[in-house]
């Protein structure tokens, strides 16, 4: 347990420090710290120890240090799993005989007690248990395991490793994805108990080794590919785990189907009578075709769509009112209305029957209500099932095994396996596998997964590799330093799977009106209910009765909850048509709010391919010559820089031949023979180790290129300069006009690149952007999208890169270009197909005209209920002797649902430009 004290008398940190110390000395005491500015003391203790021990301790000093007992006390709570929990538990130990206050900490997981000095830890501990056993309190810092298997804090989940999309079970943990419990996850997959929401699976951060298995003796399993020991079949691959996600919507799917092969013949049955001499009448009379309606109900209501009953229950019961609540209210009333409709028809009045004596049921209300919201939540769990993917990317990019280098023999491992000071070998077109340096060797890497640009880079003894990061054509040992989640990979890893679990800023607008629209209805038909009870004709309590229902159901949630996704789903498929996909509802709804732009250089704003963009002569050969001779010792090579030249000679339509006694000198350039003649291209360090003399006119023409942000190569031939060419990597003709449109209308655009500053500097003056910043790592872009969120802005992320990842999953909303790479896409919420930022403003346009038509749908869905509510209570009765039966308040409902889908289908013909 832990106390808190107060001491006066301390002058001075010496004080300070003698008084922890004396502390720390009494038996029983784990530990003792001391504030001199605030004057306290909180000391650790196994057990409670008298207030005396600790001041005849400090009396017995020089010191004058009186010791005034403040408590609370702190102990660990342990089997929380909400806000409910948390006041519950307070309230609980509030009413314990001699503890003055009490406040818990459902984060913490703590309870801070102010009491007498007799209220022992068992007295609180049987309080607890008197009141049903769900929590237990224990000496603070003990972990136990919570009461119930409800859930757990995200801080219990530390020292655990879920495996990726393993199911629902092996260690995977669950969480809300509205975070209604902050971080909270759960051991099972389910609902969440305050929202309804299917639980998501939380992605692991650790990649699962490739399991070999045999086709015909599945129980035989290994790490590597081989025979098998039974059949001598050679082993495969072995499938991964289906994910939970995947699990629940086929799941959900299965149950749709049902809900609609038996919703469809009630509907045809129930919109039968709008034919004059119904045909169906003629086979069976009304009364029948009811009972028929009640059997096919039977299948949707208790097996297809019963779990929404289940979630409404429990939102009353936690009073944690949602959509769930008008779902199971609504449909349910209908459902029962109409089953007590066809049990008990003599209960009802003459004006609430056919002509035939049936009374009017609700049988298609009902089961459509239900099918149209289950395949909002197989829509919904399809999205889930990919929530993962850009993790799933990203572990793609790291090997599952390495070859380790033991005694001067080489021996392939697994990564799990690889230990800090390890030597590795890293052979051609291998992924490195862990962070370290490179012993011996040099080779050019690619690190586009790092920095974003396409140019691999130059690496020598002595420089740092990363994991993930892709080998040229040459073979090299390295060291290893970072393994596991040191690695940089995986903390890029980390940080797209922290940034995608970040609560949204916004709720859905409908759970907001369901929150007061829920209790007033329901209010309103107890009122209802009571007054024509009360004042009604007889039958009163027939009157009353049908009535109340007819407010329930004019109240039924068809429209409202149509009113998001049906503009949602039309505008998703209007952005497609326009080269905008849309992830999710949060992205459209966002969209419109942003203020600030941040995007990429490579592949956003430029074409993301170097080129070459010209080349300068001043030899006696002519330029043709030159190319060809570039190209000649180039395709030997397979540096990026080296495809440009080659892809420049074929666009000119000049043929080459392969160079001989090729080389390639890091940090250099490369050197050949064409012809008998001696060819050097490279930087101006190449040229000095050849000893090749450029005139100061080429090298003032040359630095005046590089300050424009390009590379530039000379060229020697036979030991005299030829000449040089640039390459750029060319600005994409849309950027320039999209983002200007951008700024005009008063979003803040600013370029994160890896490139180095020149480049950056140069493309920025371009294109006058609001700022730019150059050499950002991905965890800079993500901490800079952090920092202009912490101003208040809403901030976009557009780029193309893995490196990009983190930022696009951190931004209010990350926008990733069609032409990128799949993580890049995976964790943006908004993609443009063709790479063209002209698409940002469409999004944009097209975020306000999806927001303005949900407004507009949620209005349709609620003036109906607010013009029929008071109708179905009876208000008109008095006056004009006019009531409104369930099937009027049906019909209307049916119509609001009708305004909102055509409102939502307006959006078709909406212009983004």
């Amino acid at each position: 347990m832990k106390h808190n004290y107060h001491i006066s008398g301390m002058t001075c940190m010496g004080c300070r420090a003698h008084v922890e110390n004396s502390l720390r000395k009494v038996k029983g005491v784990t530990d003792a710290k001391v504030d001199l500015e605030k004057a306290s003391a909180e000391i650790e203790m196994q057990k409670h120890i008298h207030l005396e021990e600790f001041q005849k301790v400090l009396e017995d000093s020089n010191y004058q240090i009186h010791l005034k007992d403040e408590v609370p006390q702190i102990y660990s709570v342990s089997g929380m799993t909400c806000n409910g929990c948390r006041s519950h538990v307070e309230k609980t130990l509030n009413k314990v005989e001699g503890v003055k206050s009490a406040k818990v900490n459902l984060e913490k997981e703590e309870a801070k007690i102010v009491g007498d000095k007799n209220v022992s830890l068992e007295k609180l501990q049987q309080a607890l248990q008197d009141d049903g056993g769900n929590y237990q309190i224990h000496p603070y810092g003990e972990k136990h395991p919570p009461a119930s298997s409800k859930g757990r804090s995200q801080k219990q989940n530390k020292k655990k490793s879920p495996s990726l999309g393993g199911g629902s079970g092996g260690g995977s943990f669950f969480y809300c994805p509205m975070h209604c419990e902050g971080d909270k996850t759960y051991d099972k997959p389910g609902d969440c108990p305050v929202c309804g929401m299917d639980l998501v699976e939380e992605a692991s951060l650790t990649p699962k080794a490739t399991v070999y298995t045999c086709p015909m003796h599945p129980e035989v399993e290994q790490d590597g590919p081989g025979s098998c020991p039974k059949c001598g079949m050679d082993l495969v691959a072995k499938e991964p785990e289906e994910s939970s996600e995947s699990k629940s919507y086929k799941k959900l799917f299965k149950k749709f189907k049902i809900a609609v092969v038996f919703t469809l013949p009630i509907f045809i049955i129930a919109m039968s009578e709008m034919i004059s001499g119904n045909p169906l009448y003629k086979v069976l009379d009304q009364e029948y075709w009811n009972w028929v309606q009640l059997g096919l109900s039977i299948p949707v209501v208790f097996y297809a769509t019963w779990m929404f009953f289940e979630r409404a229950w429990r939102s009353i019961k936690t009073w944690n009112l949602n959509m769930f609540t008008l779902i199971g209210i609504g449909a349910g009333v209908a459902w029962l209305f109409s089953v007590f409709g066809l049990l008990f028809p003599d209960f009802f009045p003459p004006q609430f029957k056919t002509e035939s004596g049936a009374v009017h049921v609700y049988f298609e209300a009902a089961t459509v209500i239900l099918s149209l919201v289950l395949l909002g939540q197989v829509l919904e769990a399809r999205a889930h099932s990919k929530t993962n993917s850009a993790i799933k990317e990203l572990l793609k990019l790291a090997p599952n095994k390495a070859i380790k280098v033991i005694g001067g023999e080489e021996k392939e491992v697994s990564i799990d396996e690889i230990q800090k000071g390890d030597i590795l070998r890293v052979k051609p077109g291998d992924k490195i596998p862990v962070d370290g340096i490179i012993e011996k060797g040099n080779s050019s890497i690619d690190e586009a997964m790092i920095t974003g640009e396409p140019i691999p880079m130059d690496k020598a003894e002595g420089d740092k590799v990363s994991s993930g990061t892709i080998n040229g054509n040459r073979s090299f040992t390295m060291k290893a330093e970072k393994i596991g989640e040191e690695t940089l990979l995986s903390q890029i890893i980390k940080m797209v799977n922290d940034a995608s679990r970040s609560q949204a800023p916004i709720q859905k607008l409908a759970d907001r009106i369901s929150a007061y629209f829920v209790p007033v209805v329901v209010i309103i038909a107890v009122i209802t209910y009571v007054v024509w009870a009360i004042y009604g004709p007889e039958p009163q309590y027939v009157y009353a009765l049908v009535n109340a229902i007819a407010v329930l159901i004019i109240a039924c949630p068809c429209a409202l909850g149509l009113a998001t996704p049906m503009s949602v789903m039309v505008g998703v498929g209007k952005g497609a048509q326009n080269g905008v996909l849309i992830k999710n509802a949060r992205a459209l709804e966002q969209m419109d709010d942003i203020d600030t732009l941040i995007i990429d250089k490579t592949g956003t704003i430029t074409e993301g391919k170097p080129k070459v963009e010209k080349v300068e002569v001043i030899s006696e050969e002519n330029k043709d010559e030159i190319i060809k001779l570039i190209a000649s010792v180039n395709s030997q090579s397979e540096h990026p820089l080296a495809k440009a030249t080659i892809d420049f000679a074929k666009e000119n339509e000049l043929k080459y031949t392969e160079a001989s006694d090729f080389n390639s000198i890091t940090g250099k350039g490369v050197t050949g023979v064409v012809e008998d003649k001696k060819i050097a291209i490279g930087n101006d360090k190449l040229m000095q180790a050849e000893n090749i003399e450029i005139p100061s006119e080429i090298t003032k023409q040359v630095a005046a290129e590089q300050e424009k942000g390009k590379t530039v190569s000379f060229v020697s031939v036979d030991g005299k300069i030829a000449g040089y060419f640039t390459i750029t990597d060319p600005i994409k003709k849309t950027s320039r006009e999209a983002l200007k449109s951008l700024m005009d209308e008063g979003v803040e655009v600013y370029m994160f690149t890896g490139d180095n500053e020149k480049t950056a500097k140069s493309v920025a003056e371009e294109l006058g952007l609001t700022g730019f910043k150059a050499g950002m790592l991905p965890e800079d872009k993500q901490n800079e999208v952090k920092r202009l969120q912490e101003k208040g802005k809403k901030v976009a992320m557009a780029g193309d890169g893995i490196n990009d990842a983190p930022a696009l999953a951190q931004a209010d909303i990350g926008i990733a270009m069609g032409t990128g790479t799949d993580v890049a896409i995976e964790s943006a919420e908004i993609t443009l197909v063709k790479g063209d930022l002209k698409a940002v403003k469409k999004a944009k346009m097209l975020s306000k005209k999806v927001m303005r038509n949900i407004k507009q749908n949620l209005f349709f869905a609620l003036i109906y209920n607010t013009l029929g509510v008071p109708i179905a209570a009876g208000v008109l009765y008095p006056v004009f002797g006019l009531l409104l039966s369930p099937m009027i308040a049906a019909l209307a409902m049916s119509f609001s649902s009708v305004s909102v889908i055509a409102n939502a289908l307006r959006l078709k013909s909406a212009k983004l430009q």
